[in-house]
């Protein structure tokens, strides 16, 4: 939970959110709708400045702004990385690797019933290290590809992954 907490932290940081606006966004939520994991259970919207939820499909709620109507903002890019089981519980959690745009592949997943919540090529129980390693020990990415079955892509991803985690 806390990993997912930071992605959207990220993603708010990274939309030029201001850390105050996100500290007077989690205070004003905690005391509407109290939460564990107030990051998580709201889904967040921002234009760059301020930070919104939707309470119903017509009424967005300005939370930085304590309470005010907004507009919708583009945080969904970041929002449809985490997949959430039946329960509402954030099951995966497919991570940016090169650029935190919305075609960014999503092939490198972090789950914490596959692989003790290792980053694996999604949709299997690889591990991105053990691919990386591999490569680090001169093994071709065809040779890898072929062996584990998965696309040349997949195979580079993970090692990307991996470098940019070293």
């Amino acid at each position: 939970m806390n990993l997912l907490e930071c992605h959207i932290l990220s993603a708010m940081r990274w939309k030029g959110v201001k850390v105050e606006k996100v500290r007077r966004a989690l205070e004003y939520i905690g005391r509407q709708w109290p939460s564990r994991h107030p990051l998580l259970d709201q889904r967040f919207q921002t234009d760059g400045i301020d930070l919104f939820v939707s309470r119903l499909p017509e009424e967005i709620i300005n939370v930085s702004r304590r309470g005010q109507l907004g507009f919708k903002g583009i945080l969904e890019a970041f929002l449809q990385r985490i997949e959430f089981d039946p329960s509402g519980i954030a099951a995966k959690f497919f991570p940016f690797v090169e650029e935190k745009k919305p075609g960014e592949p999503k092939m490198i997943e972090i789950n914490p019933s596959v692989a003790f919540g290792r980053p694996v090529i999604a949709g299997t129980g690889i591990t991105a290290d053990v691919i990386a390693g591999r490569f680090a020990a001169r093994e071709s990415v065809a040779a890898l590809a072929e062996e584990y079955e998965r696309p040349p892509g997949e195979i580079e991803e993970a090692i990307r992954w991996a470098r940019k985690t070293l």
